[in-house]
């Protein structure tokens, strides 16, 4: 029996949700509500088309095979009908019915439906500043802002820019701006640090490194107060100064688009998202939901999560589209991973940081690994940073983040561990974890394994060591402490820094330690250093062995404090 399909929503879920359905029963129809004129674009896209990356905003609309996604290619390609410039004013449950308006003749009238979607995503968050409507300040709210903000750079009168928001669409469109438009640009955070929530403060002040480098200039732990000018933005206040600037772009986040569910009688969160079950079903059997609007759970965690990602919501889309047909297909959580672009450099997450393991309640603990994503060997090889949030005692994985110069290499490497997260998986697992290996693509131990080594010998006690933020404590506090720095590299290594500091830093290889332990020096504390922490790690067992039961371990080695930015 065919059926009346109703999407509200045609940006990313809503498409494929009733594509999906159509193609799973023809013979039903399927029309498809939209606010804007531009539908079926990618969205996460936006910010690479305003910085120029992408040159016409139509290939964020366009297939692989370079069609656009427009109401006439849904209507003649998918069978779908698809009405523009339409508002849902109210779902009326009873009568399965949409009250819609047309935003162009003003015409108000309903849409009967057997089946509905609510798609309608989410919008930019307001924190209702004072000048937020002056001209040349955006939101990136979609594709049509999108082309404003391109056009406005396109003029050439903007060369100072500041973005209110440190979160990724922030970093990406400061980046755009600063690169390719050669904008000055500030980013203004009011947390103590970029990336708020995805990323341990170690793995944030090393990207803000990276973005620093190239020309950014970021205000964190500030609080934007109000926006100034005369019709057009001159200047952004804060609580700590005032920045003048051509343009502003917020950046603050998003939230769910769930009014019209809330006003329906739906059930919705305490943080305002949709109510889902596992099939996509809201708290009304014939009403489906996905994407930016809903609230999944979190499979880390177990608690309920908002994860507002173009990937979920195409994934969401295939799976409502399957159960309008009859089908019982499941959607379970996800673990939340993301990947941003910084520059020449890639960041990228899974499952929980460090701060936010903990604030869930978790004994959490970390560690750090830094090496090539190749063999050392190899003569084409980069960098990679990673830290491994996991459980104490238990040794549970939570998570873990990094940051490369090979954007990809590392992607494959939080692709693997993603899988694994929602089986709970252990560092020992991690160990032990299966992984392609040839020479121009990994190491034979791979850092993927290496981090599941250190977190077992750090959980067993025999690795005990501190991560850069406590290592520049003791540093800075070097003078007035009982601390002595032993290096373990070769001697040729650390000439400068025995010279500079003759009394704090002190040098035996690791390769010769036992043979020199007189030579060991007397302290309270020892800090074991080398290149990436392996060396002083074997070190720190030798000294063990011999009594020496006063040194820390420093994880990831020269190399991390170095691209953490601690300059000694």
């Amino acid at each position: 029996m065919s059926k009346r399909v109703l999407v509200i929503g045609a940006v990313a879920l809503g498409p494929k949700a009733a594509c999906r359905f159509k193609r799973l029963e023809p013979e039903s129809s399927v029309t498809m509500i939209d606010e804007a004129d531009l539908i079926s674009y990618g969205g996460c896209g936006i910010p690479y088309y305003i910085s120029g990356d992408v040159s016409d905003a139509r290939e964020l609309q366009s297939t692989t095979f370079h069609m656009i996604r427009d109401p006439e290619f849904f209507r003649e390609a998918k069978g779908v009908d698809v009405l523009t410039r339409t508002r849902a004013l109210k779902i009326e449950r009873s009568s399965r019915k949409v009250l819609v308006k047309n935003m162009i003749s003003r015409e108000e009238y309903h849409i009967e439906y057997d089946k509905l979607v609510l798609a309608t995503g989410s919008r930019p968050r307001r924190i209702s500043l004072p000048g937020e409507e002056l001209g040349n300040v955006f939101t990136v709210s979609g594709l049509e802002e999108a082309i404003r903000i391109r056009d406005e750079l396109n003029k050439g009168s903007v060369s100072r820019a500041v973005v209110i928001g440190a979160g990724f669409i922030g970093l990406e469109m400061a980046e755009g701006l600063t690169d390719l438009w050669g904008i000055e640009t500030t980013v203004i955070e009011i947390a103590p640090q970029i990336m708020p929530g995805f990323v341990s403060s170690v793995m944030a002040r090393t990207a803000r490194r990276i973005m620093e480098k190239n020309g950014i200039k970021f205000l964190t732990g500030e609080k934007v107060l109000g926006i100034a000018g005369q019709n057009r933005v001159s200047k952004v206040r804060t609580d700590k100064r005032e920045i003048e600037t051509d343009l502003v772009i917020m950046a603050v986040g998003v939230q769910p688009n769930s009014e019209l569910a809330r006003e329906a009688g739906l059930k919705v969160s305490e943080t305002g998202a949709v109510m889902v079950d596992k099939y996509l079903r809201t708290s009304d059997p014939d009403i489906y939901s996905g994407g930016d609007c809903v609230e999944i759970e979190n499979l880390v965690t177990g608690k309920p999560g908002f994860f507002p990602l173009g990937s979920l919501a195409n994934r969401q889309g295939r799976v409502i589209g399957t159960n309008l047909a009859g089908g019982m297909d499941t959607f379970p959580g996800s673990v939340g991973s993301f990947v941003v672009k910084v520059f020449d450099h890639g960041v990228a997450g899974t499952g929980l940081s460090l701060e936010s393991a903990r604030k869930n309640g978790f004994d959490a603990m970390n560690t750090f690994v830094v090496q090539h994503d190749k063999s050392h060997f190899y003569p084409e090889k980069d960098l990679i940073i990673m830290e491994l949030v996991f459980e104490n005692k238990t040794g549970r994985v939570l998570g873990l983040q990094g940051i490369s110069t090979n954007g990809d290499s590392l992607k494959g490497r939080i692709d693997s561990l993603a899988t694994m997260l929602p089986r709970k998986p252990t560092t020992k697992e991690l160990s032990n974890l299966e992984l392609a290996y040839s020479p121009p693509f990994s190491s034979a131990m791979d850092a993927l394994n290496n981090l599941g080594n250190i977190a077992e010998n750090i959980l067993s006690g025999r690795n005990q060591g501190i991560g850069p933020e406590e290592f520049a404590r003791l540093w800075e506090d070097r003078h007035n402490q009982d601390v002595v720095f032993l290096d373990c590299r070769d001697a040729e290594n650390v000439a400068d820094l025995l010279e500079k500091y003759p009394d704090k830093w002190q040098n035996i290889a690791n390769e010769s330690l036992e043979a020199n332990l007189r030579k060991v020096p007397k302290a309270e504390t020892i800090v074991l250093v080398c290149n990436t922490g392996g060396r002083s790690y074997e070190a720190q067992l030798k000294l063990r062995r011999h009594g020496l039961e006063n040194t820390l371990n420093t994880y990831g080695g020269m190399r991390l404090l170095k691209k953490w930015g601690l300059d000694i």
